[in-house]
C-alpha cells in the first residue's frame, strides 16, 4: 500500500489496519490481529504492538513524512528544512539565526503553512462531498493501478463500461471466474485485469508458482495473463521474479 492509498489519520499515525492485521506504513511490518507479541519480557496485543513498533523503530517518522519522495509532496527543500525545525521545537528566533533570515520571515512562513493547511482541509471537505456519494454509480471511475504523472486514457473507465466488459469476456461459476478470450481493445484488457487481480489477496507475497496456481484456472495462457498484470501495473515483483505482490490502486 502506498502513501496515496492511506487516509489522513493513517498517514499521521504511521500505520494502517486491514481486516486481519495492523501494518507499518514505513517498513510493512505486520502484526496479525489474532496474535499476541512479546517484547522486553512483556506481551502486547496487535493494536498495542503496532504503536510500540512505530514509536521505537521509526522515531523519525515525521521527518520521513516531510521528506517523502512521492509526487504528491510538493514541498521545496527550504520548506522541508523549516518544517523539520518547527517540529524539533526550536524557537522562531533560533530558526531565523540558523537560516540567516529575520525572525519575521520565519513567522510569516509559519503563517503561510497554517493558511495552506486551512485551504487543504476545505478542499478535502469539498472533494469528499462532491465525489464520495452513491449518486450515479455507473459514472464513477474504476479504481486503477497507481501511475506516475497523469492517468493514461486506457485506465479512464466508468463502472458502466467495466461491467459491460466483464459480461462480454468473463464467466462466473462455482469454481470461480474464467476469461473466455483475450480482449483486443486496451480498455477491455484493463477492465478484465481489474477484476482478475481481485482473486489475488492484498498485503500478501507470492512465489511465481503460487501466482500461476491462482491464474491458471482463470485463463489457459496464464503466462500472458501474469505478464499483463505486471505490465499494466496490477502486480509488482522483485527483479529476480521470486516475489510477487498485488500493487496499490487509485480511484
Amino acid at each position: 500500500m502506498t502513501q496515496s492509498d492511506l487516509t489522513l489519520t493513517e498517514l499521521k499515525q504511521g500505520w494502517h489496519q486491514t481486516p486481519t492485521a495492523f501494518i507499518c506504513n514505513t517498513c510493512q511490518a505486520t502484526f496479525a490481529t489474532d496474535e499476541v507479541f512479546a517484547a522486553n519480557d512483556k506481551f502486547y496485543p496487535a493494536d498495542q504492538m503496532i504503536r510500540r513498533h512505530v514509536r521505537t523503530e521509526h522515531p523519525n517518522r515525521v521527518s520521513d513524512l516531510i521528506n517523502d519522495d512521492s509526487k504528491y509532496n510538493t514541498l521545496t527543500a527550504k520548506q522541508r528544512d523549516l518544517l523539520e525545525a518547527f517540529h524539533s521545537g526550536l524557537k522562531d528566533a533560533d530558526i531565523a539565526k540558523q537560516n540567516q533570515v529575520a525572525a519575521a520571515t520565519v513567522r510569516h512562513q509559519k503563517f503561510t503553512f497554517r493558511e495552506k493547511a486551512k485551504q487543504a482541509r476545505l478542499y478535502l471537505a469539498i472533494y469528499d462531498n462532491v465525489f464520495d456519494h452513491p449518486n450515479a454509480p455507473e459514472d464513477q471511475l474504476l479504481a486503477v493501478p497507481e501511475q506516475p504523472g497523469s492517468l493514461d486514457d486506457r485506465f479512464i473507465i466508468t463502472q458502466a463500461e467495466y461491467q459491460q466488459n466483464l459480461k462480454r469476456y468473463l464467466t462466473t461459476s462455482s469454481v470461480g471466474i474464467q476469461l473466455k478470450r483475450w480482449p483486443k481493445k486496451q480498455k477491455a484488457v484493463v477492465a478484465v485485469l481489474s477484476r482478475i487481480v481481485q482473486e489475488i489477496p492484498r498485503d500478501q507475497h507470492f512465489t511465481e508458482a503460487e501466482i500461476t496456481a491462482i491464474l491458471k484456472p482463470i485463463f489457459a495462457d496464464h503466462a500472458i495473463l501474469r505478464r499483463s498484470l505486471i505490465e499494466y501495473g496490477y502486480l509488482d515483483r522483485t527483479t529476480d521474479g521470486t516475489d510477487y505482490w498485488r500493487a496499490s490502486t487509485r480511484s
